[in-house]
């Protein structure tokens, strides 16, 4: 059961009690991310991600890490695209200390100039560890590829000539226009005294003044069907194919999930039983749909030898157009709605799983739909609405590529169409 409360600064607190388990997740979400960006600061909001580990007022770095390792919990964040969050896993019996940590290190971080150099060094080494995985690096590079110059294709890492002009003065400044009570969200799962918890919350971030939320209606981007290749020396070339997504917070997401987990979400799936396990051209290949605020992006990914390449293009054309001509049988259907369903529901024995949903979902959409609301959704799933997704989503016209690795010859994937 879903409980939100708005203390009088405009904080909201989304929990979910499960009092079967003996641990609880909390997150600080915060609704910025790469996509709230600019070309000349690039990467700052993952670089105060980093930042907010290094030390605050009272606690070191090393205090921080301790006092969360020393009563066997987890604490770690991530940066999006969108969003940012701070996270605990802890025992109930440690509410308290996770949320005093986290709270110190939202609030009092010191952003010292030292740290700063120290941290700029360890991110730089990151997107070399990053440009040395062409296997993920391939994905991002789609995203620079359709979305050329809006923020959603920026890199969430940032670059090295960016990182480069983030100074303690930029971080306190995008802080203070980001962080602010309007566009953050306290998500708790697990289980808790209802009445403790908001209590030990409202002790810790009443006092964080009241700022109205900033300005995240970001423009659609518009998507662009490129190609671009990226030469590296590499054993396999990785690929990726790219198609205009589904929004978040649309229905149809639903629907686009059950056309993937038939098309490419599984080892079950066409592309993974006919390109690797009839050809055995590939030892990866699977797709996937993103969603983000006003846009989305359906991808196709694959890695193989580059003398395979061209004929693996060939068979996921080959695939796209028989599911396009074809669509997908309502046995079939029946079939992806139940392994949703049961995906679904396994996860709602995770607190990590339920608190990133209803914090995610709380920040993005600004309500929480229950787990009978979701199942109900699955259910809806028409073969109507799958064929009309199928025709949606696959648009050779609104198509974009990309690829990394040892490319002897460039390819125009449009003359595989």
């Amino acid at each position: 059961m879903f409980k939100r409360t708005i203390l009088e600064n405009g904080v909201r607190i989304v929990c979910e009690k499960i009092p079967y388990v003996r641990s609880v997740s909390i997150g600080i979400w915060v609704g910025t991310g790469s996509r709230n960006e600019n070309r000349d600061n690039n990467g700052i909001s993952h670089f105060i991600e980093h930042m907010l580990f290094k030390g605050t007022n009272t606690r070191s770095a090393k205090d921080i890490a301790e006092s969360i390792d020393n009563i066997g919990g987890q604490l770690n964040a991530f940066t999006g695209k969108e969003c940012t969050c701070y996270y605990t896993k802890t025992l109930d019996t440690h509410i308290d200390i996770a949320l005093d940590v986290l709270s110190d290190m939202f609030f009092n971080s010191k952003f010292d100039q030292k740290d700063i150099e120290v941290e700029r060094k360890v991110i730089i080494e990151e997107i070399g560890m990053y440009q040395d995985s062409p296997e993920e690096l391939v994905h991002d590079v789609l995203s620079e590829t359709i979305w050329q110059d809006d923020t959603l294709g920026y890199p969430i890492l940032g670059t090295q000539d960016s990182l480069k002009g983030i100074t303690r003065e930029s971080i306190v400044d995008y802080i203070g226009k980001n962080y602010v009570t309007g566009n953050s969200v306290i998500s708790v799962a697990g289980n808790y005294d209802d009445d403790a918890l908001i209590g030990m919350i409202n002790e810790r971030f009443s006092k964080w003044p009241k700022t109205d939320t900033s300005n995240n209606e970001y423009n659609t981007a518009k998507f662009k069907p490129n190609s671009i290749f990226m030469e590296k020396d590499t054993e396999q070339v990785h690929m990726c194919i790219g198609f205009n997504g589904i929004s978040h917070g649309r229905d149809d997401i639903y629907t686009l999930l059950a056309v993937n987990n038939i098309f490419g979400g599984g080892m079950s799936s066409r592309l993974f039983q006919k390109i690797r396990e009839e050809k055995g051209l590939v030892y990866s290949i699977y797709s996937y749909p993103a969603s983000y605020k006003n846009n989305g992006l359906y991808t196709i990914y694959a890695g193989m030898n580059p003398e395979h390449m061209e004929k693996v293009i060939e068979l996921v054309v080959a695939e796209i157009k028989e599911i396009k001509k074809s669509g997908i049988s309502k046995e079939d259907l029946e079939k992806s709605k139940e392994q949703l369903k049961g995906n679904y529901i396994l996860g709602l024995e995770s607190t990590s799983s339920r608190m990133n949903s209803i914090g995610k979902s709380e920040l993005m959409l600004g309500r929480i739909y229950s787990p009978d609301e979701i199942l109900k959704k699955i259910d809806d799933i028409s073969m109507d609405n799958a064929s009309r997704i199928i025709d949606q989503i696959f648009d050779f016209d609104l198509m974009g590529f990309s690829a990394v690795g040892s490319i002897k010859n460039k390819i125009e994937v449009k003359n595989f169409i």
